[in-house]
């Protein structure tokens, strides 16, 4: 099974700017209700790209900075990552088929 990797302000560049594979980070808040419904969405596309695709969630309350530094200003927010460029970034809820169609264009 698929791991999704929590990063923080001190591991982010580590686990995403330096992955060798494209990388979709989860731009979330606990609060955040639109986030707790695209949760699951995004922990099944753990499962079904991996080895395609890394997937990380970063809390935007305990990482304001990394989160300020995409210009993150609503949540949810997914920046796809390649290569430790943003390849991707969409903003607000999807369903499940929407998230693949954009996967599919980043891996």
């Amino acid at each position: 099974m698929a791991m999704v990797t929590k990063v923080t302000v001190e591991t982010f560049e580590s686990e995403v700017l330096n992955s060798e594979i494209p990388v979709l980070v989860d731009f979330y808040a606990d609060w955040c209700g639109p986030c707790k419904m695209l949760s699951p969405l995004v922990d099944h596309a753990a499962e079904e790209y991996d080895g395609k695709l890394k997937v990380c969630k970063l809390n935007v309350d305990e990482a304001f900075p990394v989160a300020a530094t995409y210009g993150v200003q609503s949540i949810p927010t997914l920046i796809f990552f390649k290569d430790g460029q943003v390849a991707k970034k969409t903003i607000g809820y999807m369903s499940a088929s929407e998230l693949n169609a954009v996967i599919e264009e980043v891996v």
